[in-house]
Protein backbone atom coordinates (compact mmCIF):
# COMPACT_ATOMS: atom_id res chain seq x y z
CA UNK A 1 0.00 0.00 0.00
CA UNK A 2 1.44 3.41 -1.16
CA UNK A 3 1.60 6.08 2.08
CA UNK A 4 2.60 9.72 2.15
CA UNK A 5 5.06 9.16 5.19
CA UNK A 6 8.10 6.38 5.76
CA UNK A 7 6.66 3.23 6.49
CA UNK A 8 7.65 1.82 10.33
CA UNK A 9 10.24 -0.29 11.31
CA UNK A 10 8.05 -3.47 11.20
CA UNK A 11 6.80 -2.77 8.12
CA UNK A 12 9.86 -1.85 6.46
CA UNK A 13 11.77 -5.50 7.90
CA UNK A 14 8.74 -7.38 6.26
CA UNK A 15 8.93 -5.48 2.67
CA UNK A 16 12.79 -6.40 3.09
CA UNK A 17 12.24 -10.12 3.49
CA UNK A 18 9.30 -9.90 0.58
CA UNK A 19 12.26 -8.49 -1.64
CA UNK A 20 14.65 -11.15 -0.69
CA UNK A 21 12.26 -13.57 -1.77
CA UNK A 22 11.35 -12.64 -4.63
CA UNK A 23 15.30 -12.19 -5.57
CA UNK A 24 15.43 -15.71 -4.86
CA UNK A 25 13.30 -16.46 -7.93
CA UNK A 26 16.13 -15.09 -9.85
CA UNK A 27 18.74 -16.92 -8.36
CA UNK A 28 22.10 -16.84 -10.35
CA UNK A 29 23.29 -20.43 -11.06
CA UNK A 30 25.61 -22.13 -8.53
CA UNK A 31 29.25 -21.68 -9.05
CA UNK A 32 29.96 -24.75 -9.99
CA UNK A 33 31.61 -25.40 -13.84
CA UNK A 34 30.46 -28.52 -15.95
CA UNK A 35 33.61 -30.46 -15.18
CA UNK A 36 32.81 -30.30 -11.75
CA UNK A 37 35.46 -28.15 -10.54
CA UNK A 38 34.20 -24.92 -8.18
CA UNK A 39 35.21 -21.20 -9.23
CA UNK A 40 36.59 -19.44 -6.17
CA UNK A 41 36.02 -15.67 -7.21
CA UNK A 42 32.83 -14.41 -5.26
CA UNK A 43 33.08 -16.53 -2.36
CA UNK A 44 33.66 -14.48 1.17
CA UNK A 45 37.19 -14.99 2.66
CA UNK A 46 34.69 -17.03 5.03
CA UNK A 47 34.38 -19.23 1.91
CA UNK A 48 37.14 -19.86 1.03
CA UNK A 49 38.59 -20.81 4.18
CA UNK A 50 36.28 -23.46 4.22
CA UNK A 51 36.66 -24.62 0.93
CA UNK A 52 40.20 -25.11 1.70
CA UNK A 53 39.54 -26.75 5.05
CA UNK A 54 37.30 -29.43 3.10
CA UNK A 55 40.65 -30.45 1.03
CA UNK A 56 42.56 -30.56 4.23
CA UNK A 57 44.48 -27.08 4.06
CA UNK A 58 44.99 -24.83 6.75
CA UNK A 59 43.17 -21.29 6.85
CA UNK A 60 46.15 -19.32 6.01
CA UNK A 61 45.93 -20.60 2.27
CA UNK A 62 42.62 -18.54 1.70
CA UNK A 63 44.70 -15.67 2.66
CA UNK A 64 47.40 -16.65 0.05
CA UNK A 65 44.60 -17.22 -2.43
CA UNK A 66 42.82 -13.79 -1.64
CA UNK A 67 45.41 -12.20 -2.59
CA UNK A 68 46.63 -14.11 -6.10
CA UNK A 69 43.06 -13.56 -7.10
CA UNK A 70 42.26 -9.72 -5.95
CA UNK A 71 45.74 -8.22 -5.57
CA UNK A 72 47.54 -9.92 -8.11
CA UNK A 73 44.57 -10.66 -10.55
CA UNK A 74 45.90 -14.01 -11.25
CA UNK A 75 43.76 -16.77 -13.21
CA UNK A 76 46.18 -19.74 -13.26
CA UNK A 77 47.23 -21.22 -9.94
CA UNK A 78 50.47 -21.83 -11.25
CA UNK A 79 51.39 -18.45 -10.86
CA UNK A 80 50.94 -18.46 -7.51
CA UNK A 81 54.86 -18.59 -6.79
CA UNK A 82 54.56 -18.93 -2.74
CA UNK A 83 52.54 -22.14 -2.71
CA UNK A 84 54.49 -25.47 -3.46
CA UNK A 85 53.79 -27.01 -7.10
CA UNK A 86 51.64 -30.23 -5.55
CA UNK A 87 49.59 -28.09 -3.92
CA UNK A 88 49.29 -25.53 -7.22
CA UNK A 89 47.74 -28.87 -9.04
CA UNK A 90 46.06 -29.83 -6.53
CA UNK A 91 43.82 -26.59 -6.78
CA UNK A 92 43.94 -26.74 -9.98
CA UNK A 93 41.97 -30.21 -10.24
CA UNK A 94 39.36 -29.08 -7.89
CA UNK A 95 38.81 -25.12 -7.98
CA UNK A 96 38.98 -22.47 -11.36
CA UNK A 97 39.42 -18.68 -11.64
CA UNK A 98 36.60 -17.69 -13.31
CA UNK A 99 36.28 -14.78 -15.36
CA UNK A 100 33.00 -13.50 -17.47
CA UNK A 101 33.86 -14.66 -21.50
CA UNK A 102 34.38 -11.16 -23.75
CA UNK A 103 31.44 -11.68 -26.27
CA UNK A 104 31.49 -8.60 -27.87
CA UNK A 105 34.04 -5.48 -27.11
CA UNK A 106 33.47 -1.89 -28.54
CA UNK A 107 35.69 1.37 -28.12
CA UNK A 108 33.76 4.74 -28.59
CA UNK A 109 35.32 7.64 -30.51
CA UNK A 110 35.42 9.50 -27.44
CA UNK A 111 37.15 6.34 -26.02
CA UNK A 112 34.41 4.97 -23.85
CA UNK A 113 34.35 0.98 -23.68
CA UNK A 114 31.31 -1.27 -23.93
CA UNK A 115 31.95 -5.00 -23.25
CA UNK A 116 29.36 -7.76 -23.57
CA UNK A 117 29.94 -10.07 -21.62
CA UNK A 118 28.57 -14.04 -21.37
CA UNK A 119 28.47 -16.33 -18.45
CA UNK A 120 28.43 -19.99 -18.11
CA UNK A 121 24.96 -20.13 -18.57
CA UNK A 122 25.28 -18.06 -22.05
CA UNK A 123 23.31 -14.83 -20.38
CA UNK A 124 25.15 -11.46 -21.30
CA UNK A 125 25.25 -8.14 -19.33
CA UNK A 126 27.03 -4.99 -20.91
CA UNK A 127 30.01 -3.49 -18.69
CA UNK A 128 30.92 0.50 -19.55
CA UNK A 129 34.34 1.92 -18.91
CA UNK A 130 33.94 5.84 -18.84
CA UNK A 131 37.83 7.21 -19.25
CA UNK A 132 38.19 11.07 -17.70
CA UNK A 133 38.63 13.39 -20.68
CA UNK A 134 41.54 14.65 -18.49
CA UNK A 135 43.51 12.18 -16.44
CA UNK A 136 44.28 8.72 -15.52
CA UNK A 137 41.12 7.51 -14.38
CA UNK A 138 37.73 6.46 -14.99
CA UNK A 139 34.30 4.87 -13.65
CA UNK A 140 33.24 0.76 -14.35
CA UNK A 141 29.70 1.05 -14.83
CA UNK A 142 28.89 -2.60 -13.31
CA UNK A 143 25.22 -4.12 -13.89
CA UNK A 144 23.55 -6.33 -11.36
CA UNK A 145 21.02 -8.18 -13.18
CA UNK A 146 19.93 -9.93 -16.28
CA UNK A 147 17.33 -7.31 -17.96
CA UNK A 148 15.48 -5.10 -15.25
CA UNK A 149 11.88 -5.55 -13.73
CA UNK A 150 11.73 -1.92 -13.26
CA UNK A 151 10.32 -0.64 -17.09
CA UNK A 152 11.62 3.14 -16.99
CA UNK A 153 9.76 4.35 -19.98
CA UNK A 154 12.94 6.18 -21.35
CA UNK A 155 15.34 3.56 -20.45
CA UNK A 156 16.63 1.09 -23.29
CA UNK A 157 17.42 -1.65 -20.48
CA UNK A 158 13.88 -1.63 -19.37
CA UNK A 159 12.34 -2.65 -22.46
CA UNK A 160 14.21 -5.94 -21.56
CA UNK A 161 12.61 -8.52 -19.42
CA UNK A 162 14.73 -9.80 -15.67
CA UNK A 163 16.27 -12.86 -16.79
CA UNK A 164 17.96 -13.88 -13.14
CA UNK A 165 20.22 -12.05 -11.09
CA UNK A 166 23.90 -11.94 -11.23
CA UNK A 167 25.93 -13.34 -8.55
CA UNK A 168 28.45 -12.19 -6.77
CA UNK A 169 30.84 -13.54 -8.64
CA UNK A 170 29.42 -12.29 -11.78
CA UNK A 171 29.26 -8.94 -10.78
CA UNK A 172 33.15 -8.42 -9.40
CA UNK A 173 34.29 -10.20 -12.23
CA UNK A 174 33.14 -7.46 -14.59
CA UNK A 175 35.37 -5.52 -12.99
CA UNK A 176 38.06 -7.77 -12.87
CA UNK A 177 37.62 -8.31 -16.79
CA UNK A 178 37.58 -4.53 -17.29
CA UNK A 179 40.49 -4.64 -15.26
CA UNK A 180 42.44 -7.49 -17.70
CA UNK A 181 41.69 -5.29 -20.22
CA UNK A 182 43.84 -2.84 -19.25
CA UNK A 183 46.62 -4.53 -17.38
CA UNK A 184 45.97 -2.82 -14.54
CA UNK A 185 47.16 -5.52 -12.12
CA UNK A 186 48.23 -5.97 -9.29
CA UNK A 187 46.16 -3.49 -7.67
CA UNK A 188 47.32 -0.31 -7.16
CA UNK A 189 47.65 0.99 -3.48
CA UNK A 190 47.88 4.20 -1.34
CA UNK A 191 47.78 7.32 -3.56
CA UNK A 192 48.75 5.50 -6.79
CA UNK A 193 46.52 6.35 -9.64
CA UNK A 194 43.89 4.08 -10.97
CA UNK A 195 43.00 3.86 -14.47
CA UNK A 196 39.65 2.14 -13.14
CA UNK A 197 39.16 4.37 -9.93
CA UNK A 198 35.43 4.38 -9.35
CA UNK A 199 32.62 1.75 -9.69
CA UNK A 200 29.07 2.71 -10.25
CA UNK A 201 26.63 0.15 -10.13
CA UNK A 202 24.47 2.17 -12.59
CA UNK A 203 23.94 -1.04 -15.51
CA UNK A 204 21.82 -3.24 -16.51
CA UNK A 205 19.41 -3.46 -13.09
CA UNK A 206 18.19 -2.71 -10.26
CA UNK A 207 20.97 -3.59 -7.71
CA UNK A 208 18.84 -3.16 -4.50
CA UNK A 209 16.57 -6.28 -5.97
CA UNK A 210 20.27 -8.34 -5.59
CA UNK A 211 20.89 -6.47 -2.56
CA UNK A 212 22.83 -9.68 -1.19
CA UNK A 213 24.86 -10.65 -4.44
CA UNK A 214 25.96 -7.08 -4.59
CA UNK A 215 26.95 -6.19 -1.46
CA UNK A 216 28.79 -9.60 -0.88
CA UNK A 217 30.63 -8.06 -4.44
CA UNK A 218 31.09 -5.00 -2.98
CA UNK A 219 32.95 -6.02 0.39
CA UNK A 220 34.85 -8.13 -1.75
CA UNK A 221 35.88 -4.92 -3.64
CA UNK A 222 36.58 -3.07 -0.53
CA UNK A 223 38.76 -5.55 0.86
CA UNK A 224 41.88 -3.77 1.44
CA UNK A 225 44.28 -7.26 1.11
CA UNK A 226 42.62 -7.66 -2.88
CA UNK A 227 41.57 -4.86 -5.06
CA UNK A 228 41.39 -2.54 -2.39
CA UNK A 229 38.56 -0.15 -3.40
CA UNK A 230 37.51 2.65 -1.15
CA UNK A 231 33.60 2.33 -0.31
CA UNK A 232 33.58 6.14 -1.25
CA UNK A 233 34.99 4.96 -4.87
CA UNK A 234 31.98 2.77 -5.22
CA UNK A 235 28.56 4.30 -6.19
CA UNK A 236 25.09 2.54 -5.79
CA UNK A 237 22.53 3.95 -8.00
CA UNK A 238 18.95 3.27 -7.14
CA UNK A 239 15.31 3.89 -8.48
CA UNK A 240 13.82 3.71 -5.18
CA UNK A 241 13.97 0.09 -3.65
CA UNK A 242 12.88 2.74 -0.45
CA UNK A 243 13.27 -0.79 2.32
CA UNK A 244 16.46 -1.83 1.18
CA UNK A 245 18.29 1.61 1.03
CA UNK A 246 18.62 1.78 5.26
CA UNK A 247 20.16 -1.68 4.90
CA UNK A 248 22.76 -0.78 1.87
CA UNK A 249 23.20 2.44 4.07
CA UNK A 250 24.15 0.25 6.82
CA UNK A 251 25.86 -2.43 5.63
CA UNK A 252 27.90 -0.98 2.73
CA UNK A 253 28.19 2.81 3.37
CA UNK A 254 28.73 3.95 -0.10
CA UNK A 255 27.85 6.76 -2.00
CA UNK A 256 24.40 6.41 -2.95
CA UNK A 257 22.68 7.60 -6.40
CA UNK A 258 19.01 8.28 -6.63
CA UNK A 259 17.17 7.67 -10.05
CA UNK A 260 14.46 10.27 -9.69
CA UNK A 261 13.84 11.73 -12.76
CA UNK A 262 10.44 13.41 -11.70
CA UNK A 263 9.37 15.66 -8.88
CA UNK A 264 5.43 14.80 -8.84
CA UNK A 265 4.12 11.15 -8.43
CA UNK A 266 1.75 11.79 -11.47
CA UNK A 267 4.89 11.93 -13.58
CA UNK A 268 7.11 9.55 -11.99
CA UNK A 269 4.11 6.96 -11.63
CA UNK A 270 4.62 6.98 -15.26
CA UNK A 271 8.11 6.89 -16.50
CA UNK A 272 9.43 5.26 -13.25
CA UNK A 273 6.78 2.36 -12.55
CA UNK A 274 8.48 1.69 -8.95
CA UNK A 275 7.44 4.89 -7.79
CA UNK A 276 3.41 3.34 -7.20
CA UNK A 277 5.22 1.32 -5.06
CA UNK A 278 7.14 3.66 -3.14
CA UNK A 279 6.29 7.27 -3.90
CA UNK A 280 8.56 10.49 -3.77
CA UNK A 281 7.54 11.50 -0.41
CA UNK A 282 9.03 7.89 0.42
CA UNK A 283 12.18 8.21 -1.50
CA UNK A 284 13.07 11.73 -0.12
CA UNK A 285 12.66 10.79 3.62
CA UNK A 286 14.96 7.00 2.40
CA UNK A 287 17.57 9.58 0.85
CA UNK A 288 17.39 11.82 4.72
CA UNK A 289 18.21 8.77 6.78
CA UNK A 290 20.73 7.82 4.32
CA UNK A 291 23.63 7.43 6.69
CA UNK A 292 26.80 9.20 5.94
CA UNK A 293 25.30 11.45 3.92
CA UNK A 294 27.18 15.22 4.46
CA UNK A 295 28.54 18.13 2.02
CA UNK A 296 32.01 15.92 1.65
CA UNK A 297 29.86 12.67 0.75
CA UNK A 298 26.35 14.04 -0.94
CA UNK A 299 23.27 12.15 -2.24
CA UNK A 300 23.17 12.36 -5.92
CA UNK A 301 19.96 12.99 -7.81
CA UNK A 302 19.89 11.88 -11.19
CA UNK A 303 17.60 13.55 -13.56
CA UNK A 304 16.94 12.28 -16.93
CA UNK A 305 15.10 15.54 -19.10
CA UNK A 306 12.86 14.64 -21.27
CA UNK A 307 11.26 17.22 -23.21
CA UNK A 308 8.28 18.48 -22.11
CA UNK A 309 7.87 16.19 -19.28
CA UNK A 310 9.92 17.12 -16.44
CA UNK A 311 12.10 20.04 -18.10
CA UNK A 312 10.21 23.01 -17.02
CA UNK A 313 10.97 26.10 -14.59
CA UNK A 314 8.40 24.70 -11.98
CA UNK A 315 9.90 21.31 -12.35
CA UNK A 316 13.34 22.56 -11.08
CA UNK A 317 11.62 24.92 -8.00
CA UNK A 318 10.25 21.86 -7.31
CA UNK A 319 13.00 19.76 -7.03
CA UNK A 320 14.92 22.42 -5.19
CA UNK A 321 12.07 21.94 -2.90
CA UNK A 322 12.29 18.44 -1.99
CA UNK A 323 15.76 17.76 -1.90
CA UNK A 324 16.06 21.18 0.90
CA UNK A 325 18.56 20.28 3.94
CA UNK A 326 19.98 17.41 1.83
CA UNK A 327 23.19 17.14 1.30
CA UNK A 328 22.90 15.82 -2.39
CA UNK A 329 23.95 17.72 -6.21
CA UNK A 330 21.59 16.91 -8.97
CA UNK A 331 23.51 15.33 -12.26
CA UNK A 332 20.82 16.45 -15.11
CA UNK A 333 21.05 13.92 -17.89
CA UNK A 334 20.27 14.69 -21.46
CA UNK A 335 17.90 12.07 -22.74
CA UNK A 336 19.88 9.53 -24.86
CA UNK A 337 17.93 8.42 -27.75
CA UNK A 338 17.91 4.47 -28.29
CA UNK A 339 15.99 2.37 -30.96
CA UNK A 340 12.55 2.36 -30.50
CA UNK A 341 12.20 5.56 -28.14
CA UNK A 342 9.61 7.75 -27.92
CA UNK A 343 10.78 10.57 -25.99
CA UNK A 344 12.92 13.63 -26.88
CA UNK A 345 16.15 15.31 -25.46
CA UNK A 346 15.00 18.35 -23.71
CA UNK A 347 16.46 21.48 -25.88
CA UNK A 348 19.51 23.11 -24.73
CA UNK A 349 18.03 26.45 -23.52
CA UNK A 350 15.41 24.37 -21.05
CA UNK A 351 18.39 22.54 -19.65
CA UNK A 352 20.49 25.73 -18.66
CA UNK A 353 17.05 27.42 -17.35
CA UNK A 354 16.57 24.34 -14.85
CA UNK A 355 20.23 23.85 -14.49
CA UNK A 356 20.16 27.70 -13.09
CA UNK A 357 17.41 27.31 -10.85
CA UNK A 358 19.10 24.44 -9.13
CA UNK A 359 21.99 26.06 -8.67
CA UNK A 360 21.29 29.35 -7.61
CA UNK A 361 19.49 27.44 -4.32
CA UNK A 362 22.68 26.44 -3.79
CA UNK A 363 22.88 22.75 -5.21
CA UNK A 364 25.57 21.77 -8.05
CA UNK A 365 23.62 20.92 -10.86
CA UNK A 366 26.33 19.78 -13.79
CA UNK A 367 24.69 18.60 -16.86
CA UNK A 368 26.58 15.52 -17.76
CA UNK A 369 27.79 14.94 -21.18
CA UNK A 370 26.58 11.73 -22.76
CA UNK A 371 29.75 9.23 -23.89
CA UNK A 372 29.65 6.26 -25.37
CA UNK A 373 26.48 7.38 -27.92
CA UNK A 374 27.95 5.86 -30.94
CA UNK A 375 28.36 2.21 -29.52
CA UNK A 376 24.94 2.54 -27.34
CA UNK A 377 26.89 2.61 -24.17
CA UNK A 378 25.12 5.86 -22.55
CA UNK A 379 23.22 6.09 -19.97
CA UNK A 380 20.01 4.65 -20.63
CA UNK A 381 21.23 3.16 -23.36
CA UNK A 382 22.47 -0.71 -22.32
CA UNK A 383 20.81 -3.97 -23.41
CA UNK A 384 22.45 -7.17 -23.59
CA UNK A 385 21.92 -8.54 -27.26
CA UNK A 386 23.81 -12.11 -27.00
CA UNK A 387 23.04 -13.78 -30.79
CA UNK A 388 25.28 -12.69 -33.34
CA UNK A 389 28.02 -11.37 -30.65
CA UNK A 390 30.02 -13.47 -30.49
Amino acid sequence: MRADAPATDGLDEAARARILAKAALFAPPSNELADGRRDLVGLSREELAAAMAEIGEQPFRAKQLWHWIYHQGVTDFAAMANIAKPLRAKLAERFAIGRPEVAADHLSADETRKMLFRFRDHEAVETVYIPDVTEDRGAVCLSSQVGCTLSCRFCHTGTQRLTRNLSAAEIVGQFMAMRDAYGEWPSPKGETPRLLSTIVLMGMGEPLYNYENVAKAMKIVMDGEGIGLSRRRITLSTSGVVPMMDRAGAELGVNLAVSLHAVTDDVRDVIVPLNRKYNIAELIAACRRYPGASNARRITFEYVMLKGINDSEADARRLVELIDGIPAKVNLIPFNPWPGSTYETSSGNAIRRFAKIVMDAGYAAPVRTPRGQDILAACGQLKSKVAGAA
